[in-house]
C-alpha cells in the first residue's frame, strides 16, 4: 500500500553529516528506488510503470532528456527517473478539500518538499481577487476568466506564455501557435535559465543551437570531457553510457568544483558484477575553481596550436573561419594567470593536454556549471574551439554534447517556444495558419520578471514547471509576480509558484506523461526530443488521477477557443481530438519532420537532421564553423568571500524536492547547508556543523540573505562553496546574467558569511 503525505513539514535544520561517498548507483539505488516507488505507488502500481518507462511502447521519462538505444533494458530508467515516475504516478490526492482545509498563507509557509508530496491535483481550482484561498472552479469558468484578463490588455506583449520542458512537442507546438496569434512573442522558457548560453554559443559557431552527437558516437569516442555537470544525481543514465564508452577504451576527464561520486566510480545495477565491483570512470580530474573553465580551454587551444601537427590543417582550411583570430588570441595565454583562475597545477593541465592529443575522437560535454556564468557563452565557444581545432566536429566519436536537463526542453525550441523566432519559422508557420505572426522580439525569463515588476507585464500563463523556485532573486521575483492581475499554471502537483500569485490565480490541473490520453477520436499519444536529437512517441498506461484533468493540448486548445474566438480560422477543436492533425502542421512548418505521423508510429522514433555532424556542412553567417576569440574572463573574490555555486542535491530534480538527503554527498535530514574547503573555512573560522547566514555582494549594493545554514566542510576546490537551489536562489541577482543568453549567473555568486 501507498502511504499518506506528511502532514507537517518535517525539521531541515540539523542535517547529519558524514564523509561523501566515491560510487554511485549500486544496491543503494535500488533500494531507495523501491522505497520511494512503494510510498508513492504502492507494489503492484510500481511494477506496472516502472516497467513502461522509457519502453517502446510505453512513456518517456518525466525526468531527464539522456536518450535510449535502440536495445532496451527491462528497467529502463534511474534512481531519480523512477523518484519522478512515483511522485507523477503517486495515489496521493489533492482535493478541493485539501485547499479548503490550507489557506494560501498556509501554503505559502510550507516548503516545496512538503507541497509537492501531498500529491496530484485533482481539480481546476480559482483563488478570486480578494480571496484567501483557493476554491473549485469548472473548466468552462476558468477560461472564461482566462479570455477575461487577456482580452483586457492594452496589448497582447502585456502576456507572458512560460513553458516548462516536461511539455510535449505537440502541446508546445500548440501553445506557440496561440500565443503569436493572439499577437506576442513573449514564450520564456526554462531554456533561458539553463542551455541557453550552449544554444547561443553553438548557434554562433556551428549554426545549430543543439549537441551534434549521438549516444552511439559516445561509445566510440577516444576521449571525453565532462566539464561542470554531475551525472551521478542530475543524469544518472549517462553513467552506463561512460561505463560502455570506457569498456571500449575511451578515457575520461571530468572538470568539475566538486567530487563527485558517479564519475569516480559507478556501480551498474544492470549487472551482478557491477553492482559487486562498478567501474571507475574518472581517469582525470581537474577540480577546477568555479568559473575558470574558459582560461583552462584558451590555455589548451594554445598548447594545441603550438604543437606540431596537433591540429587537422585540412578540417580548418576548409570547413572553419576565423582560425587566424584564435590563434593570436590563444598567443596570449598565460601559464601563471590561467593556474590562478582555474586553481588548477601545471602537471594536470599537461596531463589533460597529453590526453587530448592522444585522441584522435572528443566528445566534450556539459551541463550548468558551464552555461550560468557571466562569461558562459564565452566560455563554449571556448571548447568549441577545442573542437574544431582537432577535427572533431561531423566526425564519428566525437562533437559537442550539451547534456539537457529536462524531458522535452530541446524539443519544446524545436516547436518554436522562443522569444526570438527565426524569420524562416514565423514565414512558415503564418503560410500554414493564415495569420500574421508579430515580428519584434519577446521576452526571456529574466526580462519576463523585470516586466512583471515594472507593471509591463500583467497576466502569466506558465505550461507547467515552477517558475517561482526557478527564478533567480526571490524576493524580487515574488514581489514581481504579486503585481500581476492573473497567474495561470498548469501543474499536476503542487508547488511554491501556487502559493505566490496574481489579484487573480488559477491552477489548472492536467495529465501527466504516465497517464492514458483518451479524446474523442481514441487514445492519443505524444511525442518527445531527446538531448541528442531523437524524437520518439510517449503513452501513458495509467488511469488519469481524477475524470476532471484535460491534457496540455486539449487545455491549449480550449483557452484559444475562449479567447479569440470565432476570429481565428485555426482549427483548435480538430487538434484537442486527434494529435495527428497537429503532428500533420507540424510536418509542414518544422524543418526535419516531414512525414512526421508515420515516422513517428515508427518504435524506434526518428533522428533530427543536424547539418554540422551529418554532412560537415555549418548554416552559420560565413558559411563555415566559427572560431572564436573573446577576452578570457573569470571571477574576482574580493578577501575574505568565497564563490558559490548553486546545484541540486541527489533527492531532487530540478526544483523537484524528493527527499530530504543527498546520500553522495553523505547529508542527509536537511537542505539548508553551504559546503565550505577546510582551509576556506579555518580562514574564515568558520567550524563545522556551525550556523550562517550567507549574504551575497554585486554591484547593486543590495542585501540579498539566505539565513540559517549549516556548515559543512567538504573537498570543494579552494575558494569556492556550493549549496543547494532554490533555497539559495535569494542570492542571485536578477540582472546578474551571462552575455548574449542573460541566463542567470547562478553558478558565480560571491557571498560573505554572518553569523546565524
Amino acid at each position: 500500500m501507498a502511504t499518506k503525505p506528511p502532514t507537517g513539514d518535517p525539521v531541515q535544520d540539523a542535517p547529519q553529516v558524514t564523509p561523501p561517498k566515491h560510487a554511485a548507483a549500486g544496491l543503494p539505488a535500488i533500494g531507495h528506488t523501491l522505497r520511494i516507488a512503494h510510498e508513492q505507488m504502492g507494489l503492484a502500481r510500481t511494477a506496472r510503470t516502472l516497467l513502461k518507462v522509457n519502453q517502446k511502447d510505453g512513456f518517456d521519462c518525466p525526468g531527464c532528456a539522456w536518450p535510449e538505444g535502440d536495445k532496451r533494458h527491462t528497467a529502463e530508467f534511474c534512481e531519480n527517473g523512477a523518484k519522478a515516475v512515483a511522485e507523477e504516478a503517486t495515489l496521493r490526492r489533492v482535493t478541493p478539500e485539501f485547499f479548503a482545509a490550507h489557506p494560501l498563507a498556509d501554503l505559502a509557509t510550507r516548503s516545496g518538499y512538503w507541497l509537492g508530496q501531498q500529491g496530484r491535483i485533482t481539480q481546476p481550482m480559482y483563488l478570486p481577487e480578494g480571496g484567501d484561498r483557493y476554491e473549485a472552479i469548472s473548466w468552462e469558468r476558468a477560461f472564461s476568466v482566462i479570455a477575461q484578463e487577456l482580452t483586457a490588455l492594452g496589448s497582447p506583449d502585456e502576456a507572458l506564455f512560460y513553458t516548462s520542458g516536461r511539455t510535449s512537442n505537440e502541446a508546445a507546438f500548440l501553445f506557440q501557435l496561440f500565443a503569436r496569434e493572439f499577437g506576442t512573442n513573449n514564450l520564456p522558457d526554462c531554456s533561458n535559465m539553463c542551455h541557453e548560453s550552449s544554444g547561443s554559443a553553438l548557434t554562433e559557431t556551428i549554426g545549430i543551437g543543439k549537441g551534434s552527437v549521438s549516444l552511439e558516437d559516445l561509445h566510440q569516442a577516444d576521449l571525453i570531457i565532462v566539464a561542470g555537470q554531475n551525472p551521478g544525481t542530475n543524469h544518472p543514465r549517462m553513467l552506463s553510457a561512460l561505463e560502455k564508452a570506457k569498456t571500449a577504451g575511451a578515457k575520461i576527464i571530468s572538470v568539475n568544483p566538486l567530487p563527485e561520486a558517479g564519475m569516480e566510480r559507478f556501480k551498474n545495477p544492470q549487472t551482478p558484477l557491477g553492482m559487486l565491483r562498478g567501474t571507475a570512470l574518472n581517469d582525470l580530474f581537474l577540480q577546477i575553481r568555479i568559473g575558470g573553465d574558459q582560461a583552462l580551454f584558451r590555455l589548451l587551444n594554445k598548447l594545441v596550436i603550438e604543437t606540431d601537427g596537433a591540429t587537422d590543417a585540412a578540417f580548418i582550411r576548409e570547413h572553419t573561419h576565423g582560425y587566424e583570430d584564435l590563434a593570436a588570441a590563444a598567443k596570449e595565454a598565460d601559464w601563471d594567470e590561467t593556474l590562478t583562475a582555474t586553481g588548477l597545477t601545471r602537471p594536470e593541465i599537461e596531463r589533460a593536454l597529453a590526453m587530448i592529443l592522444a585522441s584522435k575522437r572528443t566528445i566534450v560535454c556539459w551541463a550548468m556549471g558551464l552555461t550560468q556564468h557571466k562569461h558562459a557563452v564565452a566560455t563554449i565557444r571556448e571548447v568549441v574551439n577545442l573542437l574544431l581545432l582537432r577535427g572533431n566536429i561531423g566526425r564519428p566519436g566525437a562533437g559537442v554534447c550539451p547534456v539537457r536537463g529536462h524531458s522535452n526542453v530541446q524539443g519544446d525550441r524545436t516547436m518554436g517556444i522562443f522569444e526570438r523566432p527565426a524569420p524562416a519559422f514565423l514565414d512558415a508557420l503564418d503560410k500554414e495558419f493564415g495569420i500574421t505572426s508579430p515580428r519584434g522580439h519577446g521576452y526571456d525569463v529574466v526580462r519576463s520578471i523585470q516586466a512583471m515588476r515594472d507593471g509591463r507585464a500583467k497576466v502569466l500563463f506558465a505550461m507547467g514547471g515552477n517558475f517561482v523556485g526557478a527564478t533567480p532573486d526571490t524576493e524580487v521575483t515574488e514581489a514581481a509576480i504579486r503585481r500581476t492581475a492573473l497567474t495561470v499554471h498548469v501543474s499536476t502537483k503542487l508547488n511554491r509558484s501556487h502559493a505566490v500569485t496574481g489579484r487573480r490565480a488559477l491552477i489548472l490541473p492536467t495529465l501527466g506523461r504516465t497517464d492514458k490520453d483518451v479524446q474523442a477520436s481514441g487514445r492519443q499519444f505524444v511525442t518527445v526530443e531527446d538531448s541528442m536529437g531523437m524524437v520518439h512517441a510517449s503513452r501513458g498506461n495509467l488511469a488519469p488521477a481524477s475524470p476532471y484533468l484535460l491534457s496540455e493540448p486539449a487545455i491549449v486548445a480550449r483557452m484559444a477557443r475562449a479567447v479569440l474566438g470565432s476570429a481565428s480560422a485555426t482549427p483548435w477543436e480538430d487538434f484537442e481530438r486527434d494529435y495527428g492533425a497537429i503532428r500533420d502542421r507540424i510536418a509542414r512548418v518544422v524543418p526535419g519532420f516531414e512525414d512526421f505521423n508515420a515516422r513517428a508510429a515508427r518504435p524506434e522514433g526518428f533522428r533530427l537532421p543536424h547539418a554540422p555532424r551529418d554532412e560537415r556542412r555549418f548554416p552559420t553567417r560565413t558559411g563555415k564553423a566559427n572560431f572564436t576569440a573573446a577576452p578570457v574572463e573569470y571571477p574576482q573574490v574580493p578577501p575574505g568571500r568565497l564563490l558559490l555555486q548553486t546545484l541540486r542535491s541527489h533527492d531532487q530534480y530540478n526544483t523537484t524536492i524528493y527527499g530530504l538527503d543527498d546520500r553522495y554527498r553523505g547529508i542527509t535530514g536537511g537542505r539548508r547547508v553551504v559546503m565550505v574547503n577546510p582551509a576556506d573555512a579555518a580562514e574564515l573560522g568558520l567550524a563545522d556543523g556551525s550556523y550562517t547566514d550567507l549574504v551575497s555582494e554585486w554591484k547593486d549594493g543590495v542585501e540579498r540573505r539566505a539565513p540559517g545554514f549549516r556548515v559543512v566542510h567538504y573537498p570543494t576546490a579552494r575558494g569556492c562553496a556550493a549549496a543547494y537551489y532554490p533555497e539559495t536562489n535569494v542570492l542571485v541577482p536578477l540582472d546578474s546574467t551571462a552575455d548574449t543568453s542573460n541566463t542567470p549567473a547562478s553558478k558565480s555568486v560571491v557571498v560573505r558569511f554572518e553569523p546565524a
